[in-house]
């Protein structure tokens, strides 16, 4: 079965397209066969990381049905083992998936034959954006430092967290009343914590039932364009809130520094770790890529990596 490791996050420049693309390439370097799939539907760029010029064909073939099979409109990319699924030619609507489309798109993604498939998501909390998002427990949220885009970041977490324990709900059986509060479009002024409150009141008996779904979910996040004055221990004590207030795990993995190479490696749409493998920004992702491939190591360590 393919890993799918989606990415994503709740503000627009935070660097999803830029980690998504490298990543894939890193991996990818490690003789692993992985596809990108843009689905920042109505607003790709993810080729112009690649540095693909021709993109026709793409996810509208699918989506449309002049193809029928995802695997069809995959192509190779410049570099081994590296494959891509674009978005370009998809109309804007195509961001308000129906609901069948969305699982048709999920259960195609799911069926493709690579060892890693990852999926570079829109920004903002648009439900498809959050169903692409719990595809997989092995998630990424790509978040800079600024006071700004953490806020952005915890509201996206909790957005994120809402459609999971919905989810759960809906598809055990939970007490009607449950059900009917959770699920009712009328009711989304309901909070993680209400919906908990709600199981111990009517439900208790599958109290141990959600804790126990929910916590298979685990969290993973990058801190991007980090500058040291900015001070170390940002991301630990991110993810010992998340995990002081959620049932599901959290797990930093690592900061990616800022470095001023990022632009130009886009102006010449060219990956920026094969560009400048020396970096620090490169050997964070590296370090990254190996935790994700099942190689555990510790996350960043600033002072070695400047």
């Amino acid at each position: 079965m393919p890993e799918i490791i989606p990415i994503g996050g709740g503000k627009g420049g935070a660097g999803k397209s830029f980690i998504a693309a490298n990543l894939g390439a890193l991996i990818a370097k490690k003789g692993h066969q992985v596809v990108l799939v843009d689905l920042d539907l109505g607003a790709s760029n993810l080729h112009t990381f690649l540095g693909i010029k021709n993109t026709s064909g793409g996810l509208n073939l699918f989506m449309t049905k002049q193809v029928q099979q995802l695997a069809q409109v995959v192509v190779p990319t410049h570099h081994a083992n590296l494959s891509f699924v674009n978005s370009v030619n998809c109309s804007m609507q195509i961001a308000n998936l129906y609901h069948a489309q969305k699982v048709k798109l999920i259960n195609a993604l799911k069926g493709l034959s690579f060892d890693y498939i990852i999926l570079d998501l829109g920004a903002g909390t648009h439900f498809n954006t959050l169903d692409f998002f719990l595809t997989s427990n092995k998630s990424i949220l790509v978040c800079t430092p600024e006071p700004t885009a953490i806020e952005n970041a915890f509201r996206f977490i909790k957005a994120v967290y809402l459609r999971k324990l919905k989810q759960i709900i809906h598809l055990n059986a939970f007490h009607k009343v449950i059900k009917k509060a959770v699920l009712d479009e009328g009711h989304d002024e309901l909070g993680s914590a209400d919906i908990i409150d709600l199981v111990l009141k009517y439900d208790p008996d599958h109290e141990m039932l959600l804790r126990e779904s929910i916590s298979h979910f685990h969290f993973k996040f990058i801190l991007n364009q980090f500058r040291k004055h900015m001070g170390t221990g940002l991301g630990e004590k991110i993810e010992i809130v998340c995990n002081r207030h959620f049932y599901s795990k959290f797990h930093f993995l690592g900061y990616v520094q800022f470095d001023d190479r990022v632009f130009e490696s886009v102006l010449r749409k060219s990956l920026f770790t094969l560009s400048y493998p020396d970096s620090s920004a490169s050997a964070s992702l590296e370090q990254i890529a190996t935790q994700l491939t099942g190689h555990r190591t510790t996350a960043v360590n600033l002072t070695e990596a400047s």
